[in-house]
């Protein structure tokens, strides 16, 4: 009978300890996303920035410097813009892709003081929107599958947290009608 109440009571703890684990990392997963979500923003506002400074800069012609500031202004947070930001950064994508993509574009700018620097902030920049999409897409993934088990949703594990949602936007480095990589 001793036995049997020992057996009933540690096999409570245990359960009780796993659900404290179990809801201590959707927890924490839920923390890791919003840190991760962070960090796209900032990255996603330096590439702006930088492509800005790119666009002001008096190395590009006018329509392209143009089309760049357009792009970069639908982007900033606070504007009178009803546009969902994944589709102003993917805008801003591509005109740096368009950009780019112009023929003999490096070789007009090689001559310039200061171009190359500026050009490998710009891509610098956008490689790191790439990875911290990536990143922060991946932990979104791992987030909602957590929640997703069934002993997580049967006990409301993640309590009234919302789930996280994915970013997506256009970050491809390689234009859709070529095999061959831009250098963005």
């Amino acid at each position: 009978m001793i036995t049997d109440i020992v057996i009933v009571v540690a096999a409570a703890l245990l359960a009780g300890v796993y659900l404290s684990w179990r809801a201590g990392r959707i927890d924490r997963l839920h923390a890791r996303v919003e840190m991760a979500r962070t960090a796209l923003d900032v990255t996603l506002l330096r590439r702006s920035s930088v492509a800005l400074e790119l666009a002001t800069s008096g190395l590009l012609d006018p329509a392209t410097s143009l089309l760049l500031a357009g792009a970069v202004h639908g982007t900033r947070p606070g504007q009178d813009n009803d546009r969902p930001r994944d589709l102003a950064e993917s805008d801003l994508t591509r005109a740096l892709r368009a950009a780019f993509s112009q023929p003999g574009f490096r070789a007009s700018l090689s001559s310039k003081e200061g171009a190359d620097e500026l050009l490998a902030e710009v891509e610098a920049a956008a490689h790191q929107v790439f990875l911290a999409r990536k990143f922060y897409n991946d932990l979104v993934a791992a987030t909602r599958e957590a929640r997703r088990r069934p002993l997580a949703r049967l006990l409301r594990l993640s309590g009234k947290a919302r789930a996280p949602e994915f970013f997506e936007m256009d970050d491809s480095l390689v234009a859709e009608n070529s095999t061959a990589p831009l250098s963005l």
